[in-house]
């Protein structure tokens, strides 16, 4: 086996060491049910319509590929990626990296994203999917964060089952910084 660098060393260790002190906020099972109450949720309202679903990356990712396994209609999938958080833990500037390719102008869009935090980034998508011309448009999230911070006063998620507390979380598609999208479930490091 190589040896690693020492900051790579150092990163990897510490990274280990946030996971294996988190507070598991809300486990693997727990994620799934909520996946499946949105699922039918979003079935009822959109399974007649043909929508489009933008994936915003890379936070959407996995919860938008679990979310697509569950919808039994035909849909179309494409994907964004605008971040304030370019691998830090603190929000900035809105960036934008892809704009999306399919077309939204006459479609029922679905926004699907990791979290609901302050929601600037969600605020910015859901005025280029307006500009666009999109017929409706509704946004899933697994994750709202409670607190009264948001960038647009009552912006809520369409479709959302889970709340959490305000606390920086990981797993499931949010990072820490830049890592651990794939645990497979919502945790918050220990002072955090």
């Amino acid at each position: 086996m190589p040896k690693l660098e020492p900051d790579i060393h150092d990163s990897l260790a510490t990274m280990r060491e946030v996971m294996e002190t988190a507070d598991c906020l809300i486990s693997h099972d727990e994620v799934e049910a909520a996946l499946d109450r949105m699922a039918a949720a979003i079935t009822a309202d959109l399974g007649d319509t043909l929508p489009v679903f933008y994936c915003v990356m890379n936070g959407g990712l996995i919860t938008t590929g679990h979310l697509l396994t569950r919808l039994g209609f035909p849909l179309e999938v494409d994907y964004l990626h605008a971040t304030r958080y370019r691998g830090g833990i603190r929000g900035g500037e809105l960036f934008w990296r892809v704009s999306p390719e399919v077309p939204m102008a006459g479609r029922h869009v679905v926004i699907v994203d990791d979290i609901l935090d302050e929601g600037a980034t969600l605020a910015a998508i859901l005025d280029y999917c307006r500009e666009a011309g999109a017929a409706s448009i509704s946004t899933a999230v697994l994750v709202d964060k409670r607190h009264d911070r948001k960038a647009v006063p009552g912006l809520k998620a369409d479709y959302c089952s889970l709340e959490v507390a305000d606390r920086y979380v990981f797993g499931f598609g949010m990072d820490y910084k830049g890592y651990w999208r794939n645990a497979p479930g919502i945790f918050a490091p220990k002072g955090l």
